[in-house]
């Protein structure tokens, strides 16, 4: 089962500690699904989504795949379409969740080849950032593993030509014009002869054929209409050749002039108006690689203070640095690592130390922490251990040998705050997500599948399990007992399939809405 927060020390709190009972559970209810896969359809590689991200006012979403695409989509039900009167009539004002709809998508970035290093580049999308909206101009940031560009999304009218049909009866000085005279498709006048006639099909040209002096009635200009509107991204910047290793995160600077990006062992700092030039600001690199013992697995700028930054490590860590101590901050401020108790390290104590994903509350007290089997919530003021754990993965402690056989320890899992940080968000196998209330006293738990009916119960029978010798022979101990729930059986009562898992989710800014990717399809969830 999952737990809830746990943890908590005395005279501590989550988030609006204040309140004098926990809020109520939230009962999710489906959305809209977009790219939704049929049944038996097989999945193409680069139709995976690897990235979403909402906006700060909520009214657009973007996501990115591993084929270098980027989709927006944008909300519809922003304003009530009904009269004043309609309005005036209606006795109750319905409450609407948010809707959204496809808006435009555009190729981000193409894959490339390094041939100094002899490495193929992938395209795919490792994050999204919007930036500042200027003009009625759509800004956003898109990165693969090297390159990061400045994406502008405005609306352009599309224009048409019209009137461009002459009337095939019409005459000039008794003779019928021909087919050539008539406007081709493409808007082109006809041909027209030396002494000023159409060129025939047949080449053959009346000698008598002259204008009129008034001109053909029929014959006009043709005009330029328009009344469609329609949104074009255009690459206004290219921030290249500045990461030597694979860049896992981007993230917009309170100040709205600034960014960072951050690859394994270092950290940039760019201005957006500038694509040539970054100032590398953390540097973990050692002199001798052997030596390299944790690299940076993600980083995130304060929302409020533009001067304070946080990044995590592979080894568990979260540290919290001020740019105006250094021009390099190889210092930190604060470091945020729990230790583990004596006695408890095993082989795989590291590798599920490290944390996938790192977010700040809009609070600016709070931070939360994904690693591979909980979500951890750490106040800012108190550096030695976080103040409620979620348990997520720890079903799955007894499977951690099949997990690193299968690369599944690996897996990357993002997190996410509600709008008003009351509730944490994250994602499990079996296209699963869990939601927490993070309130003191708060033990909501729910686990929901990504899917047309998130809060189904799906019984499927346990697969037979391995004989007890193969099972020593990896390494396993043997603990099946009578009435004991299977180590690989889900939340739900199913076994767990570690090739459907949801990474990446993002929460709506101001409404409880989640937005979440399983495979190739995007779900929206409400409450």
């Amino acid at each position: 089962m999952i737990s809830g927060a746990s943890g908590v020390p005395a005279g501590v709190g989550a988030p609006d500690a204040t309140s004098s009972a926990p809020l109520p559970a939230l009962e999710w209810k489906f959305s809209q699904v977009f790219g939704e896969r049929a049944i038996g359809e097989e999945v193409q590689e680069v139709d995976i989504i690897s990235a979403i991200e909402f906006d700060k006012t909520g009214e657009h979403l973007a996501t990115g795949d591993r084929g270098g695409r980027v989709v927006l989509f944008e909300r519809t039900d922003g304003r009530d379409q009904r009269t004043r009167r309609e309005l005036e009539k209606a006795n109750t004002v319905v409450s609407r969740h948010p809707e959204y709809r496809y808006s435009t998508e555009f190729q981000s970035h193409e894959p490339e080849f390094d041939y100094l290093k002899s490495l193929e580049i992938e395209e795919k999308i490792n994050k999204i950032r919007w930036c500042q909206t200027a003009n009625a101009a759509q800004f956003l940031l898109s990165t693969n593993d090297k390159t990061i560009k400045l994406w502008k999304v405005t609306e352009k009218k599309v224009k048409q030509v019209k009137n461009l049909n002459v009337d095939p009866g019409a005459r000039g000085n008794g003779s019928l014009l021909t087919n050539s005279m008539l406007l081709n498709p493409k808007g082109l006048a006809p041909r027209l002869s030396s002494n000023g006639g159409p060129v025939t099909r047949s080449s053959v040209i009346s000698q008598d054929f002259v204008f009129p002096p008034g001109g053909i009635p029929s014959l006009h200009l043709p005009s330029v209409w328009s009344n469609e509107m329609t949104l074009v991204a255009r690459c206004r910047r290219v921030y290249a050749n500045a990461h030597a290793y694979h860049i896992n995160s981007i993230s917009n600077n309170s100040d709205f002039e600034t960014y960072i990006s951050a690859d394994d062992l270092r950290i940039n700092l760019w201005n957006l108006e500038v694509s040539d030039q970054s100032f590398n600001i953390v540097d973990i690199k050692p002199t001798n690689m052997e030596d390299l013992t944790e690299v940076i697995t993600s980083a995130e700028f304060h929302p409020t203070h533009c001067n304070v930054l946080a990044y995590s490590s592979s080894k568990g860590s979260i540290r919290l640095i001020d740019m105006r101590q250094s021009a390099l901050c190889d210092r930190h401020s604060k470091v945020f690592e729990e230790t583990d108790p004596s006695g408890s390290r095993s082989f795989f104590t590291e590798i599920i130390a490290s944390i996938s994903d790192i977010k700040f509350a809009r609070g600016d007290r709070y931070i939360l922490s994904r690693d591979y089997m909980s979500l951890k919530l750490w106040d800012v003021n108190m550096e030695s251990a976080p103040v409620a754990t979620f348990k997520v993965h720890e079903h799955l402690r007894p499977k951690l040998c099949d997990l690193y056989e299968n690369d599944s320890i690996f897996d990357k899992f993002e997190c996410c705050f509600s709008g008003d940080g009351m509730r944490v968000a994250t994602g499990s196998y079996s296209n699963l997500f869990r939601v927490f209330g993070a309130t003191s006293g708060s033990e909501e738990a729910s686990t929901l599948e990504a899917s047309k009916t998130p809060n189904r119960r799906v019984v499927t029978p346990p697969s037979k399990p391995g004989s007890r010798l193969a099972n020593l022979a990896r390494g396993r101990r043997d603990n099946r007992r009578a009435g004991s729930e299977s180590p690989g059986a889900d939340l739900n009562g199913g076994v767990h399939d570690f090739t459907s898992k949801l990474l990446h989710l993002a929460w709506h800014p101001a409404a409880n809405v989640i937005a979440c990717a399983a495979s190739n399809s995007l779900y929206m969830y409400y409450a």
